[in-house]
């Protein structure tokens, strides 16, 4: 994982202003996947449990975004300021992350 602190310090997370409306969206989450557990073992009709797989998709994208947007802001643009391979090292990382989240 590429850093831009000092060794031996710890910056928050470009999310941390907003870690408690994650944790809760992530909470929501869980109980979605929980949801469609219930729906299966019901012998819910497919449809119905495709829409909902269709939610829960949706609803993780949202937070992945979320998170990436948070990145750019604090990581990468706080790498940026500073300069130095670090600031490369933060760009490639955030392209790297982008390119999965477009292949799931």
């Amino acid at each position: 994982m590429v850093t831009n602190t000092e060794p031996g310090t710890q910056a928050p997370h470009g999310y941390i202003s907003d870690k408690d409306r994650y944790l809760a969206r992530l909470k929501r989450i869980e109980g979605q996947a929980r949801g469609i557990h219930r729906m299966v073992d019901e012998d819910t009709y497919c449809i119905d449990i495709l829409t909902q797989i269709s939610a829960l998709t949706s609803a993780l994208e949202n937070v992945a975004l979320g998170l990436l947007d948070d990145h750019l802001k604090h990581c990468v643009v706080g790498a940026a300021k500073a300069g130095g391979p670090g600031a490369d090292e933060k760009v490639k990382e955030a392209s790297d992350a982008i390119a999965r989240l477009v292949k799931s």
